[in-house]
């Protein structure tokens, strides 16, 4: 389709992921796959679905985290050099 008409065309694999795992980790992912009579592409997706929130929150909460803990740094800071006038 040319880009005239306004509608882009996915390259075919565009929508892939390639990764390199741990041999005990890949035993694992196949353990569940075989325990729940699925396909060890469908474990990884719905591991990816559930982890990408929990690692969304994660990455929140350090850096809420690292900023309280930077504030609370200055403050005593703050208060270490009031004591020493």
């Amino acid at each position: 389709m040319s880009e005239k008409t306004g509608i882009s065309r996915k390259t075919r694999g565009e929508h892939c992921l390639n990764i390199f795992v741990s041999y005990e980790l890949k035993s694992k992912l196949k353990e569940l796959a075989d325990k729940y009579d699925r396909t060890t592409a469908d474990i990884v997706r719905a591991l990816l679905r559930i982890g990408i929130p929990m690692m969304e929150g994660l990455s929140t909460a350090e850096e809420i985290m690292v900023k309280e803990y930077i504030q609370l740094f200055r403050k005593l800071r703050q208060v270490k050099v009031l004591k020493e006038i």
